[in-house]
């Protein structure tokens, strides 16, 4: 009888056991969650890599030029041209992007897909970059690095150097010489200029406008800024072709400041990067 209490309570052991699931090992093993992410915002991409999660990410948008490795990534072009299909045959757990970029399709065949998208809100100053960072490292668990990396921007910022002239900066958009808009106030372009120590040259509007001979030269900038692919787009120095622009003191000078697009407007982890590199072109003004 003693014999067939211990077979009864062994058995009843097992049974509990197998009921319970799986081993404790492979319990500790179901937890970890392994993503597999689409990143269509350059800025969220570079937070990815800068805190370690970049075996997870798969592919990318147009924007994701930083850093170099991204651009091995699977690309799949601008956001707002997507082909969806091609983003759902990498087969993707999740679709990471800034919340004013979702399109009804794409949110609809993700959701269809069993696809799960995460969105951020849109960083416009250094305050929404430090807290991006903090979001998308915290969603990847990776909050303790997001530290660094905000202490890094804070320590950056305080050491630029402050300028004894302030120069009046313009930044021009361009995309060819059909499309010149310039940047006004409360853009997040002339919060870039004033920060780095700059004035912006943009007065008595909002958001962009159209360029115009009369505007540019009632603005007369001391310098000109414009991304790199815009300046690129109209020639060699083809802004200073422009109507007007020749007038001015950056005119005069061929003053003229190229930065990478997502590095001077993407407001990720390499803002006080921009930043400095700002500081440092605006001393070189006369």
């Amino acid at each position: 009888m003693r014999k067939i209490g211990f077979l009864f309570l062994a058995l009843l052991a097992l049974t509990t056991a197998c009921n319970s699931g799986a081993k404790p090992e492979e319990t500790k093993e179901a937890k970890v969650e392994t993503k597999r992410i689409v990143s269509l915002s350059g800025s969220i991409t570079e937070i990815i890599y800068a805190v370690g999660s970049q075996k997870e990410l798969i592919g990318v948008d147009v924007t994701s030029t930083y850093p170099e490795a991204a651009e091995k990534l699977t690309n799949l072009g601008h956001v707002r041209k997507l082909a969806v299909e091609s983003l759902l045959a990498l087969n993707p757990t999740h679709v990471v992007m800034l919340e004013d970029e979702v399109s009804p399709d794409l949110k609809s065949k993700l959701k269809q897909a069993k696809i799960e998208l995460v969105t951020f809100k849109h960083p416009n100053s250094v305050e929404d970059a430090k807290s991006l960072v903090k979001e998308v490292a915290k969603w990847l668990g990776k909050a303790e690095a997001s530290e660094a990396i905000v202490a890094k921007i804070d320590t950056d910022i305080q050491k630029l150097e402050k300028l004894g002239k302030k120069p009046k900066v313009l930044f021009v958009y361009a995309r060819g010489a059909g499309t010149l808009m310039v940047a006004g106030e409360n853009t997040p372009l002339e919060k870039m200029i004033v920060l780095a120590g700059g004035e912006n040259a943009g007065k008595g509007f909002t958001d962009f406008k159209p360029l115009t001979s009369e505007s540019v030269i009632a603005a007369n900038p001391d310098v000109i800024l414009m991304f790199t692919s815009g300046a690129q787009s109209l020639g060699p120095d083809g802004i200073f072709n422009v109507p007007g622009v020749n007038a001015t003191n950056a005119g005069k000078n061929k003053a003229l400041i190229q930065m990478d697009g997502q590095l001077l407007s993407g407001f990720g982890p390499r803002v006080a990067d921009a930043l400095t590199e700002l500081n440092k072109e605006f001393k070189k003004v006369k």
